[in-house]
């Protein structure tokens, strides 16, 4: 695939900021400036105030001198970086990959590739984007190239068409001035003292003379600008694996039109995930409103699945969540958690119920997307003595335990988390009690079996041994509960309930 490049240039950033916050100053002239060696040198410059001469890097004090009624904003560090992620954000829409041009910090680039077509072409790609951020009320000039460095040159000193067919991007610089090849001043410097006035001034030159001269920062730029070298750019968000998107001709408003797009998104995100053996386990559904707005909803599922109409009904749990608004332009499906699917072995005449069915998987995934997995826990036998440390909580539906459940000795349905107090009478030492009182309620103790004394993890922390009776009351309830500690002695007893017996 052709890669190509969007360069955006955002000619005059902060003041068109200021504007859209402020419209009231559309009829004055302001600057924005910020403090430097003990003055204040203007940063940003409204078209107003360039009207009157007033330049970017001029002192503030000089520009009230030339402009009269200048209006002096305070500009803030990183306030230009903080602005170009939010817009950069909003342009994820337009492609995956956005980044944040840092020679300037006035402009974003986008890598298009695979992307122009669903807008018909690159000229209604461009026209699109013109047309919403002028719309929103930013000044902007773009290009579109085979590189980010040509992409970039173009639209900020391009007086030719923005659209830079393939392949031809080194006939578009050869016209430029040398600004254009993002290069430092000393370097620009030396290129107009000795006369260079234009690309292809030097473009021709033995590599071994411009190296010589001018350094290997600036054959690194002009080989980004021509293609023989390739530029990494670092994404503001960085693409998932496994992602789709699916831009909308009209903006979506119904219930019906979202669910038809999560179909069609999960269909083809399932297929790319089968054919790898993968299956999702956690979905991000990211929707993108013609009015700027971004909603979010996710799923999660307890094992690894990509069957899409199992994914379907998890989202559609979650659609009555999306406000569409005046509609959606953007769907992306996202799985940016994923785990290797296994394809359980199928018998013929047995079957073994329990979480290996996968049935049982999708009606825990569909329980936990109404009320959520914080609620739905699972839990494996751990080798530890102490009963509340007996356990832990498993990591997915199909972890394995590494040893079996105990069975030797009978334990509780329901284990408290942390044993609870109780009142007990109990006629002879180390024999049963006779009743317990819990929660206020007398509980008279007609069946009773113990103790199994357990010893305290000693490596653990200090304490009392417990002694463990099952005790069955009048009313048939059946209760687990431990003496802590000997009758008697320096350590004074305590009795506590543990649990219920079903």
């Amino acid at each position: 695939m052709q890669r190509r490049f969007v360069s955006i240039w955002f000619r005059q950033l902060l003041a068109d900021w200021q504007l859209i916050r402020r419209p009231e100053l559309k009829d004055v002239p302001f600057v924005f400036a910020a403090p430097d060696h003990g003055r204040m040198m203007i940063t940003a410059v409204s078209p107003l105030a360039q009207d009157f001469g007033v330049e970017i890097g001029m002192r503030a004090a000089d520009a009230k001198a030339i402009c009269p009624g200048l209006e002096v904003l305070d500009d803030k560090p990183g306030r230009s970086k903080k602005l170009l992620k939010g817009l950069g954000e909003w342009c994820v829409r337009y492609s995956p990959i956005v980044v944040i041009d840092e020679f300037g910090m006035d402009g974003l680039l986008l890598d298009i590739s695979g992307c122009a077509h669903l807008w018909g072409g690159e000229r209604g790609y461009l026209k699109e984007i013109v047309s919403r951020l002028k719309g929103k009320g930013y000044t902007v000039r773009l290009a579109i190239a085979d590189t980010p460095g040509a992409a970039w040159a173009v639209s900020r000193y391009g007086k030719i068409t923005p659209l830079i067919p393939a392949g031809e991007q080194v006939d578009a610089l050869l016209n430029l001035v040398p600004d254009a090849l993002r290069l430092e001043e000393p370097i620009l410097a030396k290129l107009r003292k000795l006369g260079f006035y234009q690309i292809k001034s030097f473009i021709g030159m033995p590599r071994s003379v411009l190296r010589r001269r001018f350094g290997e920062d600036f054959l690194l730029r002009l080989a980004q600008a021509i293609g023989t070298e390739n530029e990494v750019l670092v994404p503001l968000q960085l693409p998932v694996a496994f992602s789709e998107r699916l831009a909308c001709l009209e903006p979506i408003k119904t219930r019906n039109g979202i669910e038809i797009a999560i179909n069609k998104l999960l269909e083809n995100l399932c297929k790319r995930m089968h054919a790898e053996g993968k299956g999702l386990r956690t979905g991000l559904l990211t929707c993108y409103r013609i009015d700027g707005k971004v909603v979010r909803v996710d799923i999660g599922t307890s094992g690894a699945s990509n069957s899409p109409g199992h994914l379907f009904k998890l989202f559609q749990l979650k659609i009555d969540q999306i406000r569409p608004a005046l509609g959606i332009e953007l769907f992306v499906m996202d799985a940016p958690k994923v785990d290797e699917v296994e394809i359980p072995q199928e018998e013929m005449w047995t079957s073994k119920p329990g979480l290996d069915d996968q049935s049982v998987i999708r009606l825990l995934d569909r329980v936990a997307g109404k009320v959520g997995f914080q609620v739905i826990h699972r839990y494996l036998p751990a080798k530890r003595y102490w009963p509340e440390r007996a356990l832990s909580r498993a990591v997915s539906v199909s972890e394995k335990p590494n040893i079996a459940w105990r069975v030797d000795k009978p334990r509780p349905t329901e284990l408290l988390k942390s044993p609870v107090p109780i009142e007990v009478m109990a006629t002879i030492p180390d024999h049963p009690p006779k009743f317990f009182i819990y929660k206020g309620i007398r509980h008279i103790i007609a069946k009773a079996d113990g103790p199994e004394r357990i010893e305290r993890e000693w490596w653990l922390d200090q304490g009392e041994h417990r002694d463990y009776y099952q005790v069955e009351d009048e009313l048939g309830g059946r209760y687990w509960l431990f003496r802590s500690g000997h009758y008697g002695g320096e350590q004074k007893y305590q009795w506590f309930i543990h649990g219920f017996f079903a």
